[in-house]
Order: C-alpha cells, then sequence, then structure tokens
C-alpha cells in the first residue's frame, strides 16, 4: 500500500500566539504589504495606527500637537494627550484586545476599536520603544518583533504629558520599503482636514487646517471649482461639496477621522441627502445623476459604535443609521441652499444644464446604437475571449483586454494569446484626442464607441467586462502618442476605472540579444548592453514594433511572465489640468514648456 503523503493527526493542530498570528497573517491586520509607493502600502497603515491614537487624544480634547519624524525607515510618533497610564504601557503596545477604547468615558469617537492596532505595529517591527509622560514620571519599553527586551521608569520632571511610539518596519515583512514623501503628506493632510486646528509637525513640516472639510475640497478640486465650496460643521457631522467641469462625481467618506475609501452606509446616506435636500430646495424632481455629476463633496462623522468591514476600517457597516443621516443631511443641505442663494442659483443652474445635455446625449447615445446595428451584430475590432462569449456579461476575474494599434500586432497577440481569458481589440490609426471634448465625442466617434462597447461601461463601470485594460503599443513615438491618447480618453470620461485599478500597459522587450545557446529579452538599453558584455558573438535584434516579434516569441510576454505597469492616480485634483496642458490646444505654452526644459538638461 502506498504511504501517504498528507496525513491529518493531531501533530497537524497548530495554536500560534498573538504575535506569530500577525507575523503569519499579516493582511488580515494591514491589508496589502506593498513596497511604499502606493497609498494604502503596509508601511502607512501602520504609521496611520500609531497616528491614530494620538489623534484619537485630540477629539478627546488633550494634545493639539503631533510630532512625527521620519528617517529612513525609522519613525517616532510624540503626542502630548494624557499619555498612557504608567502601570499599562506594556500591556497597551504587546497585549491583543487590551486598551481604553471599551470605555466611552476615556474614548466616545475612537478610530480604534479592537485594541489591535498599535500591537500589531509592534509585532511587525524590528525595533518598537513606546514611552510615556505623565506628571513628571515616565515609564517605556523596548521590543523586537513582538518581544519584550528591557523596560525603563523614572522621573522626568518638566516633560510634557503625552506618549512617544518609535518603530522600525521589519524587512522580513516589507522587504525593500521606502516612504515615499508626498504619500505621508497626503495622508496628514487628510487628518489635519479632519480635524481642524489639529497640529501635524512632519519632519520640521507644520500641517494644520483651520477650515476642516472644506480645505480637502478645495485642495481636492483645485482651480476647478465652480463656486466655493458649501460646508457644514457640527460635533458629530461635518459636509462640504462643490461642483466642477468634470464628468463624474468624486466623494470622500470618513468615520472618526479613518478614511472609508470603500464608502459605506454614510456615505450613500451622502448622496442621498444631497439628492434630497437640492430637490426639496429647487421644488423639483431632479435625478441624481444630473444633481451629483461633476461633485467633489466629503462626509465626516463620529459614532460611539462604528461597524467595519475589517480590521482595515474601510467600508461602514451600519445600516441602522442610515435614515436618520439622510433626513439631516437633506435638511442641511436644503439649508444651506436658502442661506446662500446666489450659489444656490449657480447650482440650480449647472444641474439643469446637466439634465438638459444628458438628454442631448440620450439622442446621440441612439443614433450610435442604431449605426452600430445596421453595420455589424458584433464589435468589428474585438477578438473576444471565451469566458465571455455566450456567457453572462459579467466581468471574469482573470479576464483582459489589449488594446492594440494596427493589424500586425494585433495578428501576433491573437496568434498565442490565452483565448479563454484574453481578448484583443484593434484599433485602426490613432484615436481621437479628446481632452478638450464632451462626451458626445465617445459617441459620434465609431472607434471609440466600438471600443466603449467591448468594456461594456456605456452605461456604468459596474457591467466593465474585464478584469484587466491592457494598452499594448509599440515602444516608439507613434505608440507612445497613442498610449498618451489613450490613457486621455479613460481620465476624461472614465477617471473612476483608472483609479480602480483597471489599467495597464504592457511592457515588451526592445532587443534580442542571443548567440547559438542563450537568448535574452532586454527592456532597456543598459539589459541590452549587459547581455551583449555577457554573450559571446551575440546577434542583436531591435524590435521597432509589436507585430515584428513573431507568435511563438510573444507568447511568453503575455503568459505568467507578462510585465504589466499599472497606471495610478495620486491626486486626482490635477489630473484635468495636466490633460489640458499636455494634451490640449495650448500648443505655444506646451512647445515654450519643452524648450525650457530640453535647455535645462543640455546644461546639466
Amino acid at each position: 500500500m502506498a504511504k501517504q503523503k498528507h496525513i491529518y493527526d493531531e501533530s497537524k493542530i497548530q495554536t500560534l500566539s498573538a504575535i506569530e498570528h500577525i507575523r503569519k497573517r499579516t493582511g488580515m491586520y494591514i491589508g496589502r504589504i506593498g513596497d511604499g509607493t502606493q497609498y494604502d502600502d503596509g508601511i502607512y497603515i501602520l504609521l496611520k495606527e500609531v497616528i491614530d491614537n494620538a489623534v484619537d487624544e485630540f477629539i478627546m480634547g488633550h494634545g493639539k500637537k503631533i510630532e512625527i519624524p521620519i528617517e529612513g525607515a525609522r519613525v517616532r510618533v510624540r503626542d502630548f494627550g494624557r499619555g498612557i497610564p504608567l502601570g499599562k504601557v506594556i500591556d497597551c503596545v504587546s497585549r491583543i484586545n487590551t486598551g481604553a477604547k471599551y470605555n466611552d468615558d476615556v474614548f466616545q469617537f475612537s478610530v480604534g476599536l479592537h485594541g489591535v492596532g498599535t500591537k500589531a505595529v509592534n509585532a511587525l517591527s524590528t525595533h518598537f520603544f513606546a514611552q510615556s509622560h505623565r506628571e513628571g514620571r515616565f515609564s517605556g519599553a523596548s521590543f523586537a518583533r513582538g518581544e519584550l527586551l528591557k523596560k525603563t521608569s523614572g522621573k522626568a520632571p518638566g516633560e510634557p504629558d503625552g506618549t512617544l511610539i518609535e518603530y522600525e518596519p521589519d524587512p522580513e515583512i516589507f522587504g525593500k520599503s521606502a516612504y515615499v514623501d508626498d504619500l505621508v503628506q497626503r495622508r496628514l493632510r487628510l487628518y489635519a482636514c479632519l480635524h481642524a486646528g489639529l497640529v501635524l509637525i512632519y519632519n520640521g513640516e507644520r500641517i494644520v487646517s483651520q477650515n476642516g472639510l472644506i480645505d480637502l475640497v478645495l485642495e481636492e478640486v483645485g482651480e476647478e471649482a465652480t463656486y466655493p465650496p458649501l460646508h457644514y460643521r457640527a460635533p458629530t457631522l461635518e459636509i462640504a461639496f462643490t461642483h466642477t467641469q468634470r464628468f463624474n462625481e468624486t466623494f470622500y467618506s470618513f468615520v472618526n477621522g479613518q478614511f472609508t475609501n470603500d464608502g459605506g452606509t454614510h456615505l450613500s446616506a451622502f448622496r442621498e441627502g444631497l439628492l434630497k435636500g437640492v430637490n426639496e430646495f429647487a421644488k423639483s424632481r431632479f435625478d441624481g445623476d444630473d444633481v451629483r455629476e461633476s461633485m467633489v463633496g466629503a462626509i465626516s462623522i463620529r459614532l460611539k459604535d462604528p461597524v467595519f468591514e475589517s480590521q482595515t476600517k474601510n467600508k461602514l457597516g451600519n445600516a441602522d443609521i442610515r435614515s436618520e443621516l439622510v433626513a439631516q443631511i437633506r435638511d442641511i443641505v436644503a439649508d444651506l441652499l436658502h442661506r446662500n442663494p446666489e450659489t444656490a442659483e449657480i447650482i440650480v443652474k449647472k444641474i439643469e444644464e446637466s439634465r438638459a445635455l444628458r438628454k442631448e446625449l440620450q439622442t446621440v447615445k441612439k443614433l450610435a446604437r442604431e449605426r452600430s446595428k445596421a453595420t455589424s451584430i458584433r464589435i468589428p475590432q474585438l477578438k473576444d475571449c471565451k469566458v465571455h462569449l455566450n456567457a453572462s456579461r459579467k466581468r471574469g476575474l482573470d479576464s483582459m483586454l489589449f488594446i492594440t494599434e494596427g493589424l500586425s500586432a494585433a495578428g501576433s497577440i491573437t496568434a498565442c494569446r490565452q483565448v479563454m481569458t484574453q481578448a484583443v481589440f484593434t484599433l485602426r490609426g490613432k484615436p481621437l484626442n479628446v481632452a478638450e471634448l464632451n462626451r458626445d465625442a465617445i459617441y459620434t466617434n465609431e472607434e471609440l464607441y466600438n471600443l466603449m462597447r467591448a468594456l461594456n461601461i456605456e452605461e456604468s463601470l459596474a457591467g466593465l467586462r474585464f478584469q484587466k485594460i491592457i494598452m499594448a503599443t509599440d515602444a516608439d513615438v507613434d505608440g507612445l502618442h497613442i498610449r498618451n491618447l489613450l490613457l486621455t480618453f479613460f481620465l476624461r470620461f472614465f477617471e473612476p476605472l483608472v483609479h480602480a485599478g483597471h489599467l495597464y500597459i504592457l511592457e515588451t522587450p526592445l532587443f534580442r540579444v542571443r548567440n547559438t545557446k542563450e537568448t535574452r529579452y532586454c527592456y532597456s538599453e543598459a539589459e541590452r548592453d549587459k547581455a551583449i558584455a555577457a554573450l559571446s558573438k551575440p546577434e542583436v535584434t531591435r524590435f521597432k514594433g509589436l507585430g515584428e516579434i513573431s507568435p511563438n516569441e510573444f507568447k511568453q510576454f503575455i503568459g505568467a511572465k507578462m510585465r504589466l505597469t499599472p497606471v495610478e492616480v495620486t491626486f486626482e485634483h490635477k489630473v484635468a489640468n495636466l490633460l489640458r496642458f499636455y494634451m490640449g490646444r495650448n500648443t505655444p505654452d506646451r512647445r515654450q514648456f519643452i524648450m525650457e526644459h530640453l535647455r535645462v538638461a543640455a546644461e546639466a
């Protein structure tokens, strides 16, 4: 009888300590690990967990300043609140489910709920030091990967009350991650806007907001605001909103100072309350899409018992607060409009224009649909994948669409693709530049309309048929121009699709270096030169376009080792200005910019 390879018995049952569990299942506690290039990468979640505790002190009226110096991988966070009770410092930073956040007398609107945050930071750090100051005395402790190393205590006359946390993320968990200054500043700026009057000092720079969410909205819209944001602030609720010239609505939601990037009950209540408040004021029945199109807004609420979807607190689930919050926001919005008649007039006019344009667009849509039906039952430029053919229009988790230029490149990809999950859309020449055009351009331009149909995003982005949209263009000037035109199309009309992480750039080799024994594909001139030096008497081929790569070779570049660069937007409010400058009609300004920077580069 063959010996069993996998025996399930008592020896396979394990009991992990809290520290071991955090280190083994890190994602449960902090979400993604990352390398520090993304806003929600793990090292920023560690920073957030520590700062949250300092902010909770400010919320309760203790300490108006937080110092946050970061040097390399080492982070220090010093608040000036009440300080952890000296006899409980070690427990509060190392024992799971230990803290004062369960006591409403001490923390009424805490961000931390489960007594896990700082303990996770401790467990995931090679160096962790906590020290509390209270009434001239201090108590502290040093840890390594959650294990206690040393305790300290004594007198510290003249030292302000508060808590100091110092830590260094463990490279065993986070690899070569590094803090990006802009991402740290953005997170701290959000804290400042959510807590008017709180001073955060980051590496000597003072970050503070006196106007709360109105500052956040203004920073997000830049010069795009149609009118000064309307703003309401109370101890447990704050909202702010304005309109822009964008095509999409953008809302930011927060609970107890926590950014809920997946929204939740409070965000849906905010959107509905806005609609009802506007309709009550205008004595009209505007549609939600007309009211909220191009709107940028923010809501912040404080709850005693928030229910989040996970430890990372991305989505609020308190369904019981919704109806009351909708009514409250409706009354607030109606009152703001009555108190600001000039702004209210601009808002109503803006909504009426949106409604009129939407009706006109419906006519254009109808004509485009009739034209496409008359031309072909199917989309002529699309080679679909089998996961979608004869199936529902639901997006497959592994499905992807390659957008290619020209028949030769499309032919290479089509011949070697995974037919179950990989589809191909062929561009016929350069797509239309839509940088300064309106939505009707999508419907009057056959190629862009067919691309939108292939993606199934005509009515809603929720219908997106592909998990990944991959721009596969040549690595020459024409290819880069086509890529920029596609980026303009997506950012102009479907920006949320980009924010959701669906748009990618396919990286393909520029050179093939080979001899009789070995072949190397190189993605840069530096890689080429290294390959030439490593191989004896090599043959070097420069690929001018994707169509020059044979299907047999191309297969590896869209297979398991495919190199994809995600398209990411860090600061949304800069997108419109960037598109206008680089892709708009301001050719003289752009030429002057290029000449000045060429001169600087030459001098360098």
